[in-house]
Order: C-alpha cells, then sequence, then structure tokens
C-alpha cells in the first residue's frame, strides 16, 4: 500500500489535470480524504481534486465513486468554460452574479457549478419540469405528467401539489436504449424522469426480426432528417410526421425552414424498403408513441400512482406533436400545451428558484433512535445549504424541505419519506415510522409487519420561496376557432387521412375550441388534435385539449 506522499508524488509525475479521492467510509468521516486533498493542493496548487465527502456524502461507494470520478473528470473542462464565459460577460459590460440551473431543479452559483459540475448533467430537462410545475400551480392541478420531447430524446416526470419529483441519483451513459440499470449510477440530487431516445432526429431503421425500430441514434442538426435538405440520408421522426401531414413544409419554423417531402419520402423507400412508404411513416410515430407509453406507464407504476388521474402537460419542440396520441394511449382525459411549449425548458430556467441540496449518509434504527446525533447532522446539513443559498438569495425568504431514505432492515434498498423540519425529540421514533410506513404502502400497496425500519441517508433542501402563481381563471363560454383551411393528416385512431382544420393559434381568443381532428400551428412547433380529443383556448394562452365526452 502506497504512503500519501507516494501518492502525491505519483500524480506529480504523471502530468494528471484531475484527481477524485474515494475513501469507503468517507461519507461518515471524512478527515482522511481531506488530509490527502489538501496535500495534492499544496504540492500542485493548480490541480482539480475532488473528493466523495464534499460531492456525494452518501452511503453505498460505487454510486459515490462513479459520481466523484464523473465530477473529477468534467471539473477542468467546466470550470475552464465558467471561467470564460463570465469574463466575457463582464468585458460586453453585463456585471449581474452569473448563476446556473442544477439537476435538482434550481439555481446555484458559478463558483458552485465550476466545483461541482456532476450537480449539472440532468439541469437542461429539470428546466422542463420546472415550467410544467409553474403550469400546474397556475391551473391548480396536483397531478401532472410533464412531457417533453425536443430533438433527440423525450422525458416524462410526475409532478404532484406544484413539485416535481425528485430523486438522489440517477444514471448516465446508458448503453442499451436507455434501459435502467444498462449506465453508470450517480448519486447527486436531481429531478427524477424517464427518458428515452424518441425526439425529432431520432433514426428508423428495421431490426434483425424485420420490425421498424426508432434511436437511439439521432440525425442531430447536421445533417439533420432528410427533409432538411442538408444530406441527411436515414428518415427520422420528423420525415414521418411530414410525410403523414402533421407538419407544413412551407412554414416549419415559421418558414426558416422549408421541408421537402420528397426526400423524406426517398429516405423511407430506401430504409424501409420492406413497407409501404406511408405504412412505414405511420409505423415510425407509432413505434415512437408507444415506447413513450410504455415508458409513461413504468415510471407511474414504480411510483405506486395511477397514470389516468394525471393531467399531462406537453412541451418542447416536439411534445404537440406526439401528446394526444400519447393521452389515447395511456387513457388520460385532459392535456395542456401551454404558450412557449417550443422553449419550456428555457421558460423553466428563468422561474427556478435559488436552492441548494445537502445530504449526508447517516445510519440509524429506529430501535435505536438517537435524537442528539440527528439534529445536529440536520444542523450541519442546514448550515452548508443555507451558505450556497445565501451566495445569490440576497435576503430572499427561503423554506426548508427535509427527507430521510428508509428501508426495512435487510433490503437492499431505500425510499424517499418526508419529514417536517425541526428539532426531533426521543417522543418522535413513532412519526419516523408512521411516516415511512405511510410512504411504503402508497408505493407498494401494503407494508411489512415486524419488521426493523432504519435510516440511511438524509437530504435537506434550502431553496428560496416561489411567488404564489396567478391563479388562471376558466375560459369564457366557448365560441368556434377561426379557421384557415383544411390539410390532409393521417389520424393513428382511425388509421387514415382525415380532413383535419387548421387553425393559427395567435388567432386563437380565450374560450375558442376546435373539435378534432384539428392542426394548430405556430412558429415553434405545431398541435395534433387528434379526432378523439377537443381543444379549447384558455385565458393564459394554453390550449386546454379534453377527450370528448369527458366532463372536468
Amino acid at each position: 500500500m502506497k504512503t500519501w506522499h507516494e501518492l502525491v508524488d505519483l500524480v506529480i509525475t504523471g502530468g494528471y489535470e484531475a484527481v477524485a479521492i474515494g475513501f469507503i467510509h468517507a461519507y461518515a468521516n471524512d478527515a482522511h480524504e481531506v488530509k490527502l486533498a489538501q496535500a495534492l493542493r499544496e504540492a500542485a496548487p493548480d490541480l482539480s481534486v475532488s473528493i466523495s465527502s464534499v460531492v456525494s456524502p452518501q452511503m453505498r461507494e460505487l454510486p459515490r465513486f462513479n459520481t466523484v470520478i464523473a465530477n473529477a473528470y468534467v471539473q477542468p473542462q467546466v470550470a475552464d468554460y465558467l471561467g470564460r464565459l463570465v469574463t466575457r460577460l463582464r468585458e460586453t459590460g453585463i456585471t449581474a452574479q452569473v448563476f446556473m440551473l442544477h439537476s435538482g431543479g434550481g439555481l446555484m452559483s458559478v463558483e458552485t457549478a465550476a466545483e461541482q459540475p456532476v450537480r449539472l448533467l440532468e439541469s437542461g430537462p429539470a428546466g422542463g419540469a420546472i415550467f410544467a410545475a409553474e403550469l400546474a400551480r397556475g391551473h391548480d392541478l396536483d397531478k401532472v405528467l410533464s412531457f417533453d420531447m425536443g430533438g433527440t430524446t423525450a422525458k416524462i416526470c410526475l409532478i404532484e401539489d406544484g413539485q416535481p419529483k425528485t430523486a438522489n441519483s440517477f444514471e448516465v451513459a446508458r448503453t442499451y436504449r436507455f434501459k435502467k440499470g444498462s449506465g453508470m449510477t450517480v448519486s447527486t440530487p436531481v429531478v427524477e424522469m424517464v427518458e428515452i431516445g424518441a425526439g425529432g432526429g431520432s433514426i428508423a431503421s428495421i431490426d434483425a426480426m424485420g420490425r421498424i425500430q426508432v434511436g437511439p441514434r439521432s440525425a442531430g442538426s447536421e445533417p439533420g432528417p432528410a427533409c432538411y435538405r442538408r444530406g441527411g440520408e436515414n428518415p427520422t421522426v420528423t420525415d414521418a410526421n411530414l410525410m403523414l401531414g402533421r407538419l407544413d413544409p412551407e412554414n416549419f419554423a415559421g418558414g426558416a425552414i422549408p421541408l421537402d417531402p420528397a426526400l423524406s419520402e426517398a429516405a423511407v423507400a430506401t430504409k424501409l424498403a420492406d413497407f409501404n412508404a406511408n405504412d412505414a411513416a405511420f409505423g415510425i410515430t407509432e413505434m415512437v408513441d408507444e415506447n413513450m407509453a410504455n415508458a409513461a406507464r413504468v415510471h407511474t407504476v414504480e411510483n405506486g400512482r395511477d397514470i389516468e388521474h394525471f393531467t399531462m402537460v406537453g412541451f418542447g419542440g416536439g411534445a404537440p406533436l406526439h401528446a394526444c396520441r400519447l393521452c389515447e394511449k395511456l387513457g388520460i382525459t385532459a392535456l395542456l400545451i401551454p404558450p412557449g411549449a417550443g422553449v419550456g425548458s428555457a421558460i423553466g430556467f428563468l422561474k427556478a428558484p435559488f436552492s441548494y441540496e445537502a445530504t449526508r449518509g447517516f445510519f440509524q434504527r429506529l430501535s435505536q433512535f438517537d435524537p442528539e446525533a440527528i439534529n445536529q447532522t440536520l444542523a450541519e446539513l442546514e448550515s452548508e445549504a443555507q451558505s450556497f443559498v445565501a451566495q445569490g438569495s440576497e435576503g430572499q425568504e427561503t423554506e426548508i424541505r427535509l427527507t430521510a431514505f428508509m428501508r426495512y432492515a435487510g433490503q437492499g434498498w431505500e425510499i424517499p419519506v418526508p419529514l417536517p423540519h425541526g428539532t426531533f425529540t426521543a417522543e418522535d421514533a413513532p412519526l419516523f415510522r408512521d411516516r415511512f410506513e405511510a410512504a411504503y404502502r402508497t408505493l407498494f400497496g401494503r407494508i411489512i409487519e415486524g419488521l426493523e425500519a432504519e435510516i440511511t441517508n438524509w437530504s435537506l433542501v434550502v431553496q428560496t420561496r416561489l411567488p404564489a402563481p396567478r391563479p388562471v381563471p376558466a375560459a369564457p363560454e366557448q365560441s368556434d376557432a377561426p379557421v384557415g383551411r383544411t390539410r390532409r393528416i393521417y389520424d393513428a385512431a382511425k388509421r387514415d387521412f382525415v380532413d383535419a382544420a387548421e387553425i393559427d393559434r395567435t388567432a386563437l381568443r380565450p374560450g375558442m375550441s376546435a373539435d378534432g381532428p384539428a392542426v394548430i400551428t405556430e412558429r415553434e412547433t405545431t398541435t395534433i388534435v387528434t379526432s378523439a380529443y377537443r381543444a379549447c383556448a384558455q385565458c393564459d394562452g394554453s390550449l386546454l385539449l379534453i377527450r370528448k365526452g369527458a366532463t372536468t
């Protein structure tokens, strides 16, 4: 075994740019990690050093080591990029503070982001979840399924009581069609969502069994779908939607990107030659929709929820094209397409609170409940989180959320258990047990009598308090939406082309409605209203799609 001095010499002579330090029990005692980090920094002040007890101080060494390695791998590049970004902003006269959105759905300082870039891994999708949560609060919806579909992926997230569901770990670099368990587990706070490789640029192909498959390979923006006229030769979801009449070739992206249907048809005919062209295009979109529906079903079942009780919120450039069909498959009655849907994640960045989630591994069985040790741990977590939030909150009112991760003794994994923030006493042990059993029953439908319960990890979130959203009033009595023209589109439920009313979204006023099949166009995206739904413009500019015959 090498001594610390030998390790330091090995790093210096090896010319390494970054080092990840992970000791097996550092979540409980970080003294040795800190000493080694100090020795490295003294010997090489410019060396990037990441230690697991700072980046991810939680139980389970494999996810913790994965996390600190990932942080060390990207830290020099991210720190350099953010440093140049801030410098360029200052040179152009922008002196405002720079903040970054982290994977947990809040803002943090650029200095924290440079030190812990692993917290940025899922920041883009997290912005979309914040956007959907803001919409849910304004419409007084307590159960929302957000559906974000862009060019390469589709993301689905549960939002309850105005808050996106969060987790303390997620997977990156999945190798098998984004399948759970095929990637590297990273333990850092994140908005929990299911993600599949299905977007506008996802490439369709024929597998070994002669079936149409879509993704995870993507044509990207260069060369992009075949219809972009930039040399793309593979059929994509965008090509299929164009062939099915769901996109206007002359008015895509407000006319900025004219599309060529002939190129789409040629790509489909060449790569999917075993199928009739229109059947192949329908197969592409149906495969994408079914994959997303399956992912949404699994995600809600894993969280002990009934998906039919949720309202879907669709955003991103691709979601409005597919959301209504997705609702048909899932049995969802109501769908909201918000204004600015094509840039929903960017809007979510502007809605995010300033927040920090402090985590700590601290094992304790309820039979050995030690309130003093718990209170000391929580005080340290709160001090850590408050110090980070203070960098950008500027005296704003904050709120605290506390979560214990608990399990039955002998189980291999734990579940999140929300707890009231405060000082605990010996009399609070039954509270922990009651909250754990309530959460366990919600997920699994039953509890296990006679087994000991135990706590493994803690999470404490401090965030600035979000302002109450302006309630969206009910739309007035309905009137017919102005129809510009009719368009032939393929209706998946009817398995045929139908005449659909084409409506300019900018011409809609609150209360205007249209029965499907209909196509509602705007610069950033297009909303497809299938024959089973009716669309009504809301007072905040949203489109509410309701299943015909349903009461809501």
